[in-house]
């Protein structure tokens, strides 16, 4: 029995050159297929990324809302009443949100 199992061991070759070869074009030929997309979609995902982000502060102004009877008067008022981080008052693309009068949360369009 023991035999056997070492003539299978012996038996069994590593790949050969050839193989690796196909191997790396074949993961080369799908990393050149895939990067170019990825990297077409990050504006899309930072845009998305920052309606989320505008959809989170609304929730946190509607909590200072009820907790204080009061709209906050700007992110940075939030931010300084733990409502949220530290760094936490852009979006992800770097745009400002502001919170009007009424409490209704925009994302500040850069010029």
């Amino acid at each position: 029995m023991i035999r056997k199992m070492i003539n299978l061991v012996k038996s069994n070759r590593g790949f050969t050159l050839i193989e690796m070869v196909i191997v790396l074009l074949v993961i080369s030929v799908l990393l050149i297929v895939s990067l170019p997309n990825i990297s077409q979609q990050s504006s899309e995902i930072n845009a998305k990324g920052c309606l989320a982000f505008q959809q989170m502060v609304q929730g946190q102004v509607e909590s200072y809302r009820m907790a204080n009877n009061a709209v906050p008067a700007s992110v940075e008022t939030l931010q300084t009443q733990g409502y949220l981080r530290q760094n936490e008052i852009t979006c992800p693309d770097g745009r400002e949100l502001v919170i009007n009068t009424d409490g209704h949360v925009t994302i500040k369009e850069t010029p």
